[in-house]
């Protein structure tokens, strides 16, 4: 069939393991599966060339006739029974299991891992910087008690499915080509329920409402993930059940924005206060700290407080806290008040001083645009 390089085929080295192997296989027949690619024969070629790459390089002896002669090699012994039908079909078995869902066998049988299950959990950001203990309570698949998970009815027990002698899959052969597919009688099973549970139908499993405990450590935030192993839902056929995925949800804030292990906020301060300076007070996850304003801040200015953000969850130095002084104008005047600072405004504008560098800036900026318009 193919006379490329199977190691270029699979994309693997010369000296790939067989997990690798098996890998950069299991990649490429998901890829190019007829059944998730009908009538694109293409990448049916494309699936036939993995397989066989695949086929001679997991089998110890014909890798090493391969990486002797090369193809020629393995055509010379074709024909000498190197390479039997049921040492193919055992190299594929596991490989088209993982690909299709087949399970893992167990016990003569086919087992099943269940489902891993999802819930995002909401925090307030003081619960994700300090940690948390979080109760959540989702509904899953579980094993049913009154059958212990077996599907058969109290009294009864399952029966060997014929059709696959309890093995949970069937041999399809065609010429060379051979895989083990799930049985269609029994599903995978291995056995035939003749009596199934009054509870479950038979299924083994049931919905439930569960609760579960989480502890949520000190400085997560969006988009990070706590894994609860077994938390899932219960495996079928007596295979393990899935995890259970939680991942951060961090609400905003009134006051604080968090970026990464920094935490920013906006301080309003007087017009005075901007002006003369003085202190104000800015709070803090853990508590409010004195601010000093110095004299003549501009609306904007920002100072950073070191230490005042968070932990990082994964460790490394606490953040800082970024505070950005906004200069607030003053409302509600009375008369009094508006003429103190008409009077204000008319003494700054016959100093001969620039009291409002800003304003100048700006201005001759406004300037310089019109005259490039001009130009």
């Amino acid at each position: 069939m193919s006379k490329r390089d199977y190691y270029k085929v699979l994309d693997v080295a010369r000296t790939a393991s067989e997990a690798e192997l098996k890998k950069a296989y299991r990649r490429l027949a998901m890829k190019f599966h007829p059944d998730r690619n009908p009538d694109d024969h293409e990448a049916e070629d494309k699936f036939k060339e993995a397989k066989e790459a695949y086929e001679v390089l997991a089998d110890p002896q014909k890798r090493a006739l391969y990486d002797q002669y090369g193809h020629e090699g393995l055509a010379a012994r074709s024909g000498s029974g190197f390479g039997a039908a049921d040492a193919f079909s055992d190299i594929f078995g596991d490989v088209f299991g993982d690909i299709f869902g087949a399970g893992r066998r167990g016990g003569g049988r086919q087992v099943f891992r269940g489902a891993d299950l999802r819930y995002d959990l909401e925090l307030d950001l003081e619960q994700a910087v300090f940690g948390h203990t979080a109760k959540v309570e989702f509904t899953t698949l579980a094993e049913c008690e009154s059958c212990t998970g077996s599907g058969a009815a109290p009294g009864s027990k399952p029966v060997t499915c014929q059709t696959c002698s309890g093995a949970g899959q069937v041999r399809m052969q065609q010429g060379f080509f051979a895989v083990q597919q799930t049985c269609p009688r029994c599903k995978g099973r291995g056995q035939i329920i003749s009596q199934p549970c009054d509870t479950c139908f038979g299924q083994g499993r049931i919905q439930r409402k569960k609760s579960v405990a989480v502890e949520i450590p000190a400085g997560v935030d969006n988009g990070d993930r706590i894994r609860r192993t077994g938390e899932g839902e219960a495996g079928r056929n007596g295979g393990p059940p899935g995890d259970l995925y939680i991942e951060i949800r961090v609400r905003e804030h009134p006051i604080f924005e968090r970026d990464g292990s920094h935490l920013s906020c906006e301080v309003p301060v007087s017009f005075a206060t901007a002006t003369l300076g003085g202190s104000v007070e800015v709070p803090t996850l853990g508590g409010n700290v004195t601010l000093k304003v110095p004299n003549e801040t501009q609306s904007g200015r920002v100072f950073r407080l070191r230490e005042k953000g968070v932990k990082p969850v994964r460790g490394g130095p606490t953040g800082d806290l970024f505070c950005r002084v906004v200069v607030e104008t003053p409302v509600h005047l009375t008369d009094e008040q508006r003429e103190l600072l008409r009077k204000f405004d008319e003494s700054v504008q016959q100093s001969t001083r620039n009291h409002s560098p800003r304003e100048r800036s700006w201005l001759d900026g406004v300037k310089r645009f019109f005259e490039a318009m001009r130009s």
